[in-house]
């Protein structure tokens, strides 16, 4: 796929679309987008975006199609009806869902592609909006690997990594599982810091040690600073809803599949916990004041 052949189609200019269609312009893809609120996209279509009145036009001038929005009736909504993608998506054209939302219902909408006799992928996005914004994120990608192999290089002009997963379906699976274990992982950051500092230890020298041990990450070294006086962020890469609708996922998924997800499930309880506290408008660290409190380290 020649990038200034290939012309692109995305929908859905959230906080991860507004960050991905710059990277196709600046790759040198031509983009025609739609997003239900037009003012989202205004800044987008001064730097170089076709816009189209509905995503039944996004797909008719495009031969990969994108979607990245909030759940599976976001997802359904702009892929399926009259005025959908798949009602203007060309033979031989590529449906590409970058959403994060239950296995089974991407696999039903990419059924419904395979019945019209289109092609749908699940490429779900792992990165913060930030990582996005500067291409390291990865992309999975479930589905037909003929497909894949076409798209990969417009993957690769989105983030560093493309990785195909499987048969269509797995790659949304596999992020429910990565964003339960980041959400995991960050819980447990918070508990051990928490533990510190309740015993004498400075928070920031806390974080400082985590940072610089071996349980360090990519997601801890920029998400960890959060919990220092002043360091939350004003808008968070992932509020407490967000981040809580990818954990009610894996926990659905688990008891669906029958694999016990006990850490899961009690990282998700410390969510609970911050909404019942009316935080949970913050980034999903903020699970910290929930240990500060239950430690009795409130100032």
């Amino acid at each position: 796929m020649g990038r200034m052949r290939v012309k692109i189609g995305f929908i859905g200019f959230g906080d991860m679309g507004i960050r991905i269609v710059p990277r196709l312009l600046a790759a040198g893809y031509s983009v025609t987008g739609w997003n239900r609120t037009r003012a989202k996209a205004e800044g987008l279509i001064a730097a170089g975006l076709n816009w189209a009145e509905s995503p039944r036009a996004v797909a008719e001038s495009s031969d990969v199609v994108f979607t990245i929005v909030t759940d599976a009736a976001a997802v359904r909504a702009v892929a399926l009806g009259p005025d959908g993608v798949m009602a203007g998506l060309r033979p031989g054209g590529i449906f590409v869902d970058m959403s994060t939302i239950a296995p089974e219902a991407s696999l039903d909408i990419s059924g419904q592609f395979a019945a019209a006799g289109l092609t749908m992928l699940d490429a779900p996005l792992s990165g913060s909006p930030p990582v996005v914004e500067a291409g390291n994120a990865s992309v999975m990608v479930g589905g037909d690997r003929a497909a894949f192999d076409r798209v990969e290089p417009v993957l690769l002009a989105i983030g560093r990594k493309a990785l195909y997963i499987g048969e269509r379906g797995l790659a949304v699976r596999m992020k429910v599982a990565l964003n339960m274990c980041l959400v995991v992982e960050m819980v447990s950051f918070c508990e051990a810091v928490a533990l510190a500092e309740k015993g004498g230890v400075e928070r920031e020298i806390a974080v400082e040690a985590m940072l610089n041990s071996v349980v360090a990450s990519p997601v801890m070294a920029y998400r960890g600073p959060f919990i220092l006086d002043g360091r939350m962020p004003e808008k968070p890469l992932a509020d407490v809803t967000l981040q809580q609708k990818d954990m009610l996922l894996a926990l659905d998924l688990g008891r669906k599949s029958g694999v016990p997800v006990p850490l899961g499930a009690a990282a998700n309880e410390m969510l609970n916990a911050c909404r019942g506290l009316g935080i949970d408008h913050r980034d999903f660290v903020t699970v910290y004041e929930v240990y500060r409190r239950l430690g009795g380290m409130l100032k």
